[in-house]
């Protein structure tokens, strides 16, 4: 979709409104959105999200006769108490339990008629339904003026609440787009996430960053727009590198001037707006002309210019001729487990696509599950004009008209039944098809790996959750501590963590302390008591507990026996602890796991959980070294070449007039290094170990 940043969806006309009849007052502040950056969120290319638990929470599937009758029973006669003070208007109801948790949210046209199936005793409902009524204590109504504001309001206390007997939409972080600002007289184009309330055009939605990423790279090449931010824009004096390597057209030291560098961010407008046909050919007609004129350099900057284009094309793979703007979903269904795959068409091209995999009981039909995501999956995004669907959902014009309300514009659902709209259905659907089924299989094995730890290491059960701890630093400098965790489902990115070493009383390099630090930070703010019952971390929520069940640390039994006293300090005994020690020459396959109170564990250089476990610990260095570099990287700019012994200003001034930026004496070898007037071969070797020392 592209817009500029006024034309962002409308809200609703009318707000809900509390009905009076309500049997139980709803939470107001339960009713707003919160307005988060998910620039935040996890990492941009971890597309597909992680399996939902297959235990359906410990409840059973074979029916009502497994469920109390006295427990039955209390919850028909809470929803009867309801019933007598429903309103027959449009609405929508939660039913809560014991503990005041929201089991599951719903709406209806007639909200009294609706409870009033619940409240039947002999009714024929399904046996999640009938565990449903059995959990609830109380129920909360909201009165809404309109069966699509009802709609609306659903969805938004869905992803708010996480209801165990709804389906849930996971891993649901933003879109980035592509933006053509235009606050300023040479506009700049760039990766944006979030509120879009910076002036200029936004293209998009884009499926992941490293498509937005490609695609700037080479719209930066086809159209030579600046890329660098206003500041360092308004400071050049002379054109930086991106001008000479022809990537950009160097406005900031008037290389090219007004008109002409607006005549470029016009091309690049009309090739995202989707008119590409005509900015190729009219870039073809100039290459020529110049061409026919002998201006060959000039020509060659056409040509240049039309095979990026090419290139961005060539990424996207299928594009549609008949279709200009749409999202289109396929759903897939198998093993008890549902995948959504959602391709991106916007100017009549493909922008991307993401499979999500959302958490719903196995008695949920494709239809229902494919009509509760969409719900939730717009009700933060601003919906395209038209919507393809793979299964025909029954709440189709509902949903449409409630988008359409959300969006200010006319809203089209449908499932195609012919032609290139349905070849993209069955694109879809074989993409959701065999993502399912990669996922599937990672979950398996994952699974085996898991159940291998625990007769290899002797663990008391399964570990649903690993923490793997590394440091990091140069010589007690930019020293970081990092901890990413991993689980039946692989790694779990969004729970990293990082912990920038504050302590001023560790000597440099002492790695006992700087763990010490660490662990004690992570697991003191774990034994803090909660602030209220409301607070626990639910058996629901995903069942991803928040407290390890195993904790690795990479080193030796030194490094076990400080830990554990660290553990004995805090009180910590349900938590397993092992170190991993690297191998004779840092040999992989040949590691040491040491273990409390057992003797040195040795596996064989091909067995599966060394193999994993060797994954853990090479995933913790990588992200704690990347983590290292980001906080070096940081005071280089701050601190800048003066830095490194004996590179003073004239050599630092050198340096940049033959490199342009710090980042590319970054890149440089030795032998590039040494070519600067006045390195010496001695000052490039220090500057080159310098950027690229290795972090203990």
């Amino acid at each position: 979709m592209v817009h500029d940043s006024t034309d962002g969806p409308k809200p609703p006309g009318r707000k809900a409104r509390r009905g009076s009849q309500s049997a139980s007052p709803p939470d107001e502040a339960g009713l707003a959105s919160p307005d988060l950056d998910p620039a935040t969120a996890g990492a941009d290319e971890d597309d597909e999200g992680r399996l939902p638990d297959a235990s359906d929470e410990g409840a059973s599937d074979e029916g009502s006769e497994m469920i109390a009758e006295g427990t039955l029973g209390i919850g028909h006669a809470a929803i009867e108490n309801a019933v007598k003070l429903a309103p027959t208007s449009p609405g929508v109801y939660r039913m809560l339990n014991a503990a005041n948790d929201v089991l599951y949210v719903g709406k209806a046209k007639n909200v009294k008629k609706r409870l009033a199936s619940y409240a039947r005793v002999n009714a024929p409902l399904p046996a999640r339904i009938l565990r449903m009524i059995a959990a609830t204590v109380n129920v909360e109504i909201v009165s809404t003026m309109t069966e699509t504001e009802a709609l609306l309001l659903e969805a938004n206390l869905i992803k708010q609440l996480r209801p165990r007997f709804n389906v849930q939409l996971r891993d649901d972080k933003s879109f980035p787009y592509i933006l053509l600002t235009g606050d300023h007289w040479a506009p700049q184009i760039l990766k944006h996430r979030g509120a879009q309330s910076r002036p200029g055009r936004y293209f998009g939605p884009f499926a992941s960053a490293g498509a937005v990423n490609r695609t700037i790279t080479a719209l930066q090449r086809a159209f030579l727009i600046r890329s660098c931010t206003d500041g360092f824009f308004e400071s050049r004096t002379r054109p930086c590198l991106l001008y000479q390597i022809r990537r950009c057209a160097g406005p900031c030291t008037r290389e090219i001037d007004f008109p002409g560098y607006t005549e470029l961010v016009r091309e690049a407008t009309e090739f995202l707006s989707g008119r590409s046909h005509a900015v190729k050919g009219l870039l073809a007609s100039e290459m020529e002309k110049a061409s026919n004129e002998m201006e060959f350099e000039t020509a060659a900057v056409y040509r240049d210019r039309l095979a990026a284009l090419s290139a961005i094309q060539s990424q996207q793979g299928i594009n549609p001729r008949t279709v200009e703007e749409a999202d289109v979903f396929a759903i897939h269904q198998e093993g008890g487990y549902s995948c959504v795959e959602v391709f991106f068409f916007r100017t009549g091209q493909n922008w991307g696509n993401r499979a999500y995999f959302p958490r719903a009981e196995k008695t949920f039909t494709p239809e229902e599950v494919l009509s509760s995501f969409l719900a939730q999956f717009y009700d933060d995004k601003p919906p395209p004009k038209l919507i393809l669907l793979s299964h025909e959902i029954e709440e189709c014009a509902l949903l449409a008209d409630a988008l359409a309300v959300k969006a200010g514009y006319k809203v089209e659902v449908s499932v195609p039944k012919r032609g290139e709209k349905k070849e993209l259905i069955a694109h879809a659907l074989t993409n959701a098809r065999e993502a399912l089924g990669r996922k599937l299989a990672d979950t398996a094995t994952q699974s085996r790996l898991l159940e291998g730890m625990v007769t290899t290491l002797g663990l008391p059960h399964t570990p649903k959750r690993i923490e793997v701890y590394d440091n990091s630093h140069i010589q007690g400098t930019n020293a970081v501590g990092a901890m990413i965790v991993a689980g039946p489902d692989g790694f779990m990115k969004n729970q990293y963590r990082k912990f920038n070493i504050k302590s001023e009383g560790i000597t440099p390099g002492d790695d006992f302390a700087m763990m010490r630090e660490v662990l004690e930070r992570r697991f003191k703010r774990l034994l803090k008591p909660p602030e209220d019952d409301a607070a626990e971390a639910r058996a629901d929520d995903d069942s991803f507990p928040q407290w390890p069940d195993l904790v690795i640390i990479d080193g030796g039994r030194g490094q076990l026996n400080a830990v554990r006293e660290i553990f004995g300090n805090l009180g910590l005994t349900q938590v397993s602890l092992m170190a991993v020690a690297k191998g004779p020459d840092r040999d992989a396959g040949r590691e040491t796991l040491f273990m409390p109170d057992r003797e040195a564990i040795k596996l064989e250089p091909r067995d599966p959980v060394l193999y994993f476990i060797q994954r853990l610990r090479d995933e913790a260095h990588r992200f704690v070294i990347g983590s290292h570099r980001k906080l070096r990287k940081k005071d280089i700019r701050e601190a800048g070449l003066q830095e490194i012994p004996g590179i003073g200003p004239s050599r630092k001034r050198a340096l940049l007039h033959h490199f342009g930026t710090l980042k590319e004496i970054e890149r440089a070898s030795i032998a590039d290094l040494g070519k600067v007037p006045g390195v010496s071969a001695e000052s490039a070797r220090k500057i080159f170990e310098f950027f690229h020392a290795q972090p203990g």
